[in-house]
């Protein structure tokens, strides 16, 4: 392991991949325009080419089947005066497609049922071009350069221009019903999930979300500040937006909004993608919340998951061949035997067409449910007379993917209301505010409250005792008051001792074989006669101020310091009190033992400064009733928690193997 956290997701693998060369679509004349568009639109049953083509606009519409290398000469529609800037399929009709030019028009066309780009002849046998539109619509008093239709509603398409408005028309009568008005060129429009909403950006450098019904701005504010062309998406049945632009230094970035505040800026500011010079092609994908982003003039296609307004990198697909146009066929025509989640195609060096497949790998061959939700589908939820008459939908009639994997007829359905994640955030934090006041705070559910925190930490394994201990703030807080309690007790009894002795005696120490060895390796201390007057003052003043400090610092100062001569005397005063306990409750080698690791514990906490060597032990005594009880509340205290970790433990390994057992019976029910 190599220590870095990753993120769980089911699309953490999902990876690109190019079809195979006789599967791509060779020998074409992309239109080399400059114009920012994608150049390529896929409706699952053709792909539209924006063609380069001389004495006038032309594109070319190619059957998804007709796959390998193309003929000289094939079957164009033509009929715009201009270079043809954009195209875009009707989401309820398959055969009809939309184009848009440089001379101001936008032309509506019917795909012949026995189209075919390679072999459209006429009865002589030559290639017949396409050249009657179905409708034309005029307004637009500069170029067209792009056009897209309603999510909801058939015959409603909208369409931007350089005379700086957005028209929405209504194909039925051909007639424009709603002009927004902006300032500047309109670089990139989108609707939202349910066609009441449309946010446009402008060359003005704003991102603005208008209400369709009242023809007015909703929200606006400065977007990105770079002078290139910026884009937008909205991120599925939700109040978020997704916009790609350039920073003042020419950094591609993308950046989250709220779509009713656009002017507080981007969620968390932008997100710097890289500093290529290619305009960021996004395409959101709703059933599976991921982002991809194609950069022209660069071979990547990034890809992200969007969750709570953040974008995670999932990773990238990686190629040296550029493109200049990308674009994704409907849900609906993924394979999902496969377990494809996005079928994509993107223009090689102007000259081809390359299909790309994203697939999230999995062995089982059954449907997967989990990634393949309700899909909008062909089927329009009003009428164009019905949208302008003032009804609304949630949103795209859904069909469910399982029917179409089945093969059998599905049934549509609607769509659910739309999410509002800011109102969403707002009750949530008022949840969070309101909850710390409305559970009652008792000390003694606190050691609840530290299991629960504690139990995430041991899911898989439980660590170690001791680490559980160290954590703990319970027990740290339990063993400075011993130390505090203790050291009060032995300043006590020692001051205790000062007033009621006059005069030291000696009482000779009773030698053990421990103490054998450590005279043999230490050099015995001089002997100094004590001062009684002296030493009760040395015991009245300095154990108060040395008891206060930290052990650690005090144990530095005994390094570095040298000593003085109150420690000195405070030696050969602490050490005959020390040796007449020792004499009396050392009876046993038992009690020997446990007064010397009692006395070396003490020596820490009350000698502070005073260095006593291996002959000078500070025994507080076997007789400490206060402190023996302290240490016996805390070993209890420790085999508590040893008991509640152990349990823990066990309880976590028991749900694991419910777990496992409860995968195992859904593996074996999926194989029935």
């Amino acid at each position: 392991m190599s220590g870095k956290f990753v993120r769980a997701s089911k699309y953490r693998h999902v990876f690109g991949q190019a079809a195979k060369k006789e599967l791509c679509y060779e020998n074409l004349k992309v239109t080399k325009n400059a114009w920012d568009s994608n150049i390529i639109q896929c409706n699952g049953k053709y792909l539209s080419v924006t063609w380069e083509a001389l004495g006038g606009g032309a594109f070319a519409v190619i059957p998804v089947g007709e796959t390998g290398r193309l003929p000289d000469t094939v079957s164009l529609f033509r009929g715009h005066k201009g270079p043809v800037l954009d195209t875009a399929f009707d989401p309820f009709n398959p055969q009809q497609i939309a184009s848009c030019s440089d001379d101001g028009q936008i032309l509506l066309w019917e795909i012949p049922e026995d189209y075919s780009f390679r072999d459209y002849r006429d009865s002589d046998g030559n290639c017949m071009d396409i050249t009657e539109p179905v409708k034309v619509l005029s307004g637009h008093t500069r170029k067209v350069g792009h056009i897209g239709w309603h999510p909801c509603a058939a015959g409603v398409l909208a369409s931007a221009s350089m005379d700086y408005t957005v028209r929405i028309w209504n194909v039925e009568t051909g007639k424009t019903e709603l002009t927004l008005q902006h300032t500047d060129l309109v670089t990139w429009f989108a609707f939202n999930y349910n066609g009441l909403l449309l946010a446009t950006t402008s060359r003005d450098r704003k991102l603005r979300v208008w209400d369709l019904r009242t023809g007015k701005v909703v929200s606006e504010g400065a977007s990105h500040t770079g002078a290139k062309a910026s884009r937008v998406v909205w991120l599925g049945n939700t109040d978020r937006l997704c916009t790609t632009g350039f920073s003042r230094l020419s950094d591609r970035q993308v950046g989250i909004w709220d779509a009713s505040d656009i002017g507080a800026g981007p969620i968390d500011g932008f997100m710097v993608v890289d500093s290529s010079l290619g305009v960021l092609i996004p395409v959101f994908d709703d059933a599976n919340s991921i982002l991809y982003l194609a950069g022209k003039g660069d071979g990547n296609i990034r890809y992200y998951e969007y969750e709570n307004d953040v974008l995670h990198e999932i990773s990238q697909y990686a190629s040296t061949d550029a493109q200049r146009g990308f674009a994704a066929a409907p849900k609906t025509f993924v394979n999902m035997r496969e377990n494809e989640v996005l079928k994509a195609y993107k223009t090689v060096n102007d000259h081809a067409i390359e299909p790309i497949l994203f697939i999230v790998p999995r062995k089982l061959d059954l449907f997967q449910l989990d990634i393949y939700p309700d899909a909008p589908s062909d089927q329009p939820a009003l009428t164009a007379s019905e949208w302008f008459a003032g009804k609304d939908v949630n949103g795209p009639l859904l069909v469910p993917m399982e029917a179409i994997y089945a093969g059998t007829s599905p049934e549509v359905k609607e769509s659910s209301p739309g999410v509002s994640i800011s109102e969403r955030k707002v009750e949530l934090s008022k949840k969070a505010s309101t909850a710390p006041s409305t559970k009652p705070s008792s000390p003694r559910k606190q050691p609840a409250a530290y299991e629960r925190e504690q139990s995430p930490s041991s899911v898989r394994s439980a660590g170690p005792v001791d680490e559980v201990l160290k954590s703990s703030g319970k027990v740290e807080n339990l063993l400075n008051k011993v130390v505090d309690e203790s050291d009060d007790e032995d300043a006590k009894r020692v001051s205790e001792s000062n007033d009621q002795d006059d005069e030291w005696e000696e009482v000779k120490k009773p030698e053990t074989k421990k103490e054998e060895k450590d005279s043999e390796q230490k050099t015995p201390e001089p002997e100094a006669k004590p001062e009684p007057k002296i030493s009760s003052e040395v015991e009245k003043k300095e154990p108060k101020n040395e008891m206060s400090e930290p052990p650690k610092a005090l144990a530095e100062k005994d390094e570095t310091k040298p000593e003085s001569e109150s420690v000195k005397k405070a030696e050969t005063e602490i050490k005959p009190i020390a040796e007449p306990q020792l004499s009396e409750n050392a009876t046993t080698s038992q009690e020997k033992t446990e007064a010397q690791t009692k006395a070396e514990k003490t020596a820490e906490k009350t000698a502070a400064s005073v260095q006593l060597e291996g002959s000078a032990k500070p025994a507080t005594g076997a007789g400490q009733p206060t402190l023996r009880a302290t240490v016996d509340k805390l070993a209890s205290l420790v085999e508590t928690l040893e008991k509640q970790v152990l349990t823990l433990t066990a309880a976590n390994i028991e749900r694991n193997d419910k777990i496992d057992a409860l995968e195992r019976k859904i593996d074996e029910l999926l194989h029935k």
